[in-house]
């Protein structure tokens, strides 16, 4: 709230604002008309719940109207935004999730990730970046070259398989195994998920820490450490996922 210490009219500024935000808690500014000030309040409010309905749907969907305005209304009135582009909501309603609201009665158990997983779609959409698909001959050796990653593939991990997450599929605990997920925009600017398993996760992964690592090497390498009994059953199978990711844009390239 103001201090007495500010001229009378940032005060009315302020409390303006904070009733804007939290009309339960604050009261509105003496003198001005209830009728104007409920423009004001639907206003505002309606304008950050829809972005966050539209960043959000699969949480949307999942929630009744009375925890969904009440989430809604908690990040309105308790997290100060950072940047005034709008399509950084989703951003700051992720930062309001991770560093601000904790344990709360009644949340989802997979709310921050499923939130993070639904945020990562309009992140990828809008990212800038450079990166351009390289023509590239069909039959381009996957092994002996170096596989040249995008930019514009992301690798993730949960604990909640927050893909399969609907209406229909509300999980309780988390799963059994680690989910992993590989989200992607290719030269159509379209976003893609694939569903990577342990093996094709680490692949990514060996990729992306050394540039200079060949889809040979890298497989070799995840044959090691699975002592697998069969090395070129790995590698084979490697190629594939490779090839694949070289087809989807997830691979722009590969260098000798």
């Amino acid at each position: 709230m103001p201090g007495s210490a500010k001229p009378e009219f940032m005060q009315r500024q302020y409390e303006f604002a904070a009733h804007i935000r939290d009309p339960e808690h604050n009261r509105a500014p003496a003198h001005v008309e209830d009728r104007r000030m409920k423009i004001y309040r639907e206003l505002f409010y309606n304008n950050v719940e829809g972005f966050l309905s539209s960043g959000f749907p699969v949480l949307r969907e999942l929630m009744d109207d009375t925890r969904w305005h009440a989430l809604a209304r908690a990040f309105f009135a308790h997290h100060r935004c950072h940047s005034p582009l709008f399509l950084e909501i989703s951003r700051e309603f992720l930062n309001y999730l991770e560093q601000e609201r904790g344990e709360h009665p009644g949340d989802f158990p997979f709310l921050l990730e499923l939130a993070h997983y639904e945020w990562v779609e309009l992140a990828l959409s809008i990212a800038d970046s450079a990166a351009a698909a390289v023509a590239a001959e069909p039959h381009d050796d996957m092994l002996d070259n170096i596989p040249v990653l995008s930019p514009l593939a992301w690798p993730l991990s949960y604990r909640y398989p927050v893909h399969q997450i609907s209406p229909d599929f509300i999980p309780d605990k988390p799963g059994e195994q680690t989910t992993y997920l590989l989200v992607y925009r290719d030269n159509r600017d379209d976003v893609g998920f694939i569903e990577l398993n342990q093996v094709s996760a680490r692949l990514f992964a060996l990729l992306q820490e050394d540039s200079t690592r060949s889809g040979r090497e890298a497989l070799v390498m995840i044959a090691d450490e699975l002592q697998h009994p069969d090395p070129d059953t790995v590698i084979s199978g490697g190629e594939q996922i490779l090839q694949e990711w070289r087809q989807r844009g997830i691979i722009l390239d590969t260098l000798p």
